[in-house]
């Protein structure tokens, strides 16, 4: 729950929702609840609250719960969170709020057409608008970090896994979802240094404009495939250079302000970068990325060389472990007979323990969408046609993949289903102390709610005092 309490932005979903209607109700203001130094309007419960109904009308799902009070209650814990995050001095990352209040902006401004047609929806200046939605940010960010001061530290031991095991009703077990283990043969287009050289020459062409009076930002917009700065002109907001990967991050460090670096090879593509000044350490840039491009008769290609070898291993004319090895250019999964493992999506993600590396994978864990296509026409044992896919860096190859095991829905056990059972007693504890803490901090805050708002259903009583 708590989450979803975190990840909830009223004000640009209202906007959206808003533009989408085509028009917004006035709502005349007042404040409905105070915790700390923070007010609780009206207006912003009843926005959280229709985001709220949305949210259940999309997830296919009904409750008995007044959407206003859990509006409330969600933010009534926003707040106490902030609260005691500026008490005990906690750092939130203003480069990513910055960031995140651009994105929103912008991407309200698309949807309502201009600025002048935002401002009349949102009965508001810009700069009214773009101030609520970076305070929503800010304040989002500091309970996050909040958040994760109380829970970070809290762990768990075997035992306590063992005891909370044994605590389940043997009759109502959680039930472990279906799990597949496969393996795949990838290969990049065999004209990837080709490619490369296209993307290169292409981005010195943009250089080349620049330089002689085309607009950087202009470019970005148009060509750009960066999601976080495409349509901001290819700018991010000042950052440290310990953000970025470090090929990217030496290219910054050498630039002067105004000056634009040669092309820059990273693992997410091809770079050029432009700093715009540099102050405490801070570098303010931006960027155009793009990624190489292949023709259709470039990936068949790699398709039908893909085809061959799982030909030859269906005659077994080669075991696909063999082929796996000699052949695929996944790093991940060739020394290991192709079988396919979470440790890209570790390294991408920063994750560094490796108990947590896996070979079993929920449905809703195979996140690239061309994968699990293939896979649930497969029999196990049976090995799919090449086909088009990516990796997690969004980079074009071809595939191949065999259905090793399905491994059936079933009651959690605790030798085969440890680190999920881990996971779940895990999330339990943080849940207890988590709601012990907020007990003792709203003892301890002051929390205020007007009269007429204290009937609701509340799911921690003490909130009403």
């Amino acid at each position: 729950m708590l989450k979803k309490i975190l990840c909830l932005v009223s004000a640009g979903w209202a906007a959206c929702a808003a533009l989408e209607a085509g028009a917004q109700e006035y709502l005349a203001d007042k404040v409905v609840a105070v915790v700390g130094n923070s007010p609780i309007l009206y207006s912003q419960i009843y926005e959280l609250g229709q985001q709220l109904v949305q949210q259940r009308r999309e997830q296919g799902y009904t409750s008995d719960r007044d959407p206003m009070n859990e509006a409330l209650e969600t933010l009534l814990l926003r707040k106490l969170l902030y609260n005691q995050a500026l008490i005990d001095s906690v750092e939130v990352n203003a480069a990513t709020i910055t960031e995140q209040t651009e994105t929103m902006m912008n991407n309200m401004i698309e949807s309502a057409g201009s600025m002048t047609r935002l401002e009349a929806v949102m009965h508001k200046p810009i700069f009214e608008i773009k101030e609520d939605i970076r305070k929503q940010y800010e304040e989002m960010g500091y309970a996050q970090s909040m958040q994760y001061e109380i829970q970070d530290k809290i762990t768990i031991t075997p035992g306590e896994v063992d005891r909370y095991f044994r605590t389940l009703d043997k009759k109502n077990l959680p039930i472990i979802p279906d799990q597949y283990v496969y393996a795949q043969i990838t290969k990049l287009p065999e004209s990837t240094n080709e490619a490369k050289q296209r993307t290169r020459e292409r981005l010195l062409d943009m250089r080349a404009r620049i330089l002689k009076g085309t607009k950087f930002e202009t470019l970005a917009s148009l060509y750009s495939i960066d999601p976080g700065s495409r349509f901001n002109g290819g700018e991010y907001p000042p950052s440290s250079k310990d953000m970025w990967t470090p090929p990217f991050a030496e290219a910054l460090e050498k630039l002067r302000p105004g000056q634009i670096s040669e092309v820059v090879e990273t693992e997410y593509g091809f770079h050029i970068i432009q700093l715009i000044d540099k102050d405490n350490g801070l570098y303010h840039f931006r960027h155009i990325l793009i990624k190489p491009t292949f023709t259709d008769d470039e990936l068949y290609a790699t398709d039908r060389t893909l085809d061959s070898i799982a030909s030859l291993i269906r005659a077994d004319s080669l075991s696909f472990e063999k082929a796996a090895f000699l052949h695929s250019d996944d790093s991940f999964s060739k020394l290991n007979g192709g079988i396919v493992t979470n440790n890209e999506y570790m390294e991408v993600s920063q994750m560094y323990d490796v108990k947590y590396s896996k070979t079993k994978f929920f449905r809703e864990e195979i996140t690239i969408p061309q994968d699990y296509e293939a896979l649930r026409r497969l029999k196990v044992g049976e090995i799919s046609s090449a086909f088009q896919s990516q990796n997690y860096n969004g980079d074009v190859l071809s595939k191949i993949i065999k259905l090793v095991e399905v491994i059936p829905s079933h009651p959690a056990d605790l030798k085969s289903d440890y680190l999920r059972l881990e996971e779940m007693a895990l999330e339990e504890k943080k849940k207890e102390e988590f709601d012990r803490w907020v007990d003792k901090k709203i003892e301890a805050m002051y929390v205020y709610i007007a009269p007429e708002f204290r009937e609701g259903e509340f799911e921690n009583k003490n909130w009403v005092k």
